[in-house]
């Protein structure tokens, strides 16, 4: 455990930065001048500069990205450029939001991609076998936006049961909060769910040929228990591995997906602030969402521990010498 957040920690800290540190510079050398956005083309040359040095903007980029880096890590990720509002209130506000499309998503992509990859698996060779194959390949190959539309196509308009923009928090009605996000959950998690079946299905069929798994079944344990406490554990490390990769993937489509459904979440504050050239909001959607991705990765990480002997087992050997 300790090692694995040491390793955490030492992987964290040089992406954070690179990450902050490229943001920072893209921002720094875009066109948009946020003191001639808010006072407007007739402002003076001595106005525009004296809105730069109270935003900070005239001192060395070295110290304003050293000076962020300070307030960010006492919590304070400044504020927007151009409504004054705290970037930490704002975030607090759109974070539920994102974290609602993606936790759902990924919960529906575990739930149908290891569905069906166990049950390719127990009926190998069989339809079942064919058609969750064919299904995974295609759901590949869509873009989660296509499957928005397509969604969008099919549920707001064709058949109106759901709403296909806005958002109710869950205090608010969790039934509205469920309908708000799940043509959006839906649209993200299918493409992950193809990549878990897949596979599961092929981790599965390899292990079902595994020794310890035909010796359990000379000792006449059942079919599920074989499932459940010998095959299945063994083969999710790959399918674990697949989830590690795709939760990057959920977070990016989710920008795309709040775009597409009206959804007040990070990536739409991000898209917005960046339009805008309000750096410090760009900056903190950023690093939240990074930190988020990076705390996914860990959280991954002990589970295929959880999932390795060798990770669980191993402890220092003392060597003593005659």
């Amino acid at each position: 455990m300790r090692r694995l957040l040491l390793r955490a920690l030492g992987r964290a800290v040089p992406v954070l930065l690179v990450t902050a540190a490229v943001t920072f510079l893209l921002g720094a050398f875009a066109k948009q001048e946020p003191a001639e956005l808010l006072l407007g083309e007739s402002a003076t040359a001595e106005a525009v500069a004296a809105l730069d040095h109270e935003l900070g903007r005239d001192r060395p980029l070295l110290v304003q990205f050293g000076s962020w880096i300070v307030h960010a890590l006492q919590g304070d990720l400044g504020q927007s450029w151009f409504t004054s509002i705290p970037v930490t209130a704002t975030i607090a506000q759109r974070l539920p939001v994102s974290l609602s499309i993606a936790g759902l998503a990924l919960l529906l992509a575990i739930a149908l991609g290891a569905g069906a990859g166990i049950l390719a698996a127990l009926r190998r060779g069989s339809w079942i076998d064919t058609a969750v194959t064919v299904a995974a390949s295609t759901l590949a190959t869509l873009p989660p936006f296509v499957v928005s539309i397509l969604l969008i196509l099919v549920f707001g308009v064709a058949v109106p049961i759901l709403p296909t923009g806005g958002f109710v928090p869950f205090t608010q009605s969790p039934a509205g909060w469920l309908a708000c996000i799940l043509l959006p959950a839906i649209a993200l998690s299918l493409e992950a769910a193809a990549d878990i079946a897949r596979q599961l299905r092929t981790a599965l069929v390899a292990t079902y040929e595994e020794n310890f798994v035909l010796g359990a079944r000379l000792r006449g344990h059942s079919g599920a228990r074989i499932l459940l406490r010998h095959a299945l554990p063994h083969a999710a490390g790959p399918a674990l591995s697949v989830i590690g990769i795709q939760v990057p993937r959920l977070v990016g489509g989710a920008i795309i997906a709040e775009q597409i459904f009206s959804l007040p979440g990070l990536g739409l504050m991000a898209f917005e602030g960046a339009t805008q050239g309000d750096m410090p909001v760009v900056l903190g959607a950023v690093m939240v969402t990074v930190v988020a991705v990076l705390a996914s990765t860990f959280v991954i990480d002990l589970l295929l521990a959880a999932l390795t002997p060798k990770e669980r087992t191993a402890a220092p050997v003392e060597r003593t010498f005659a």
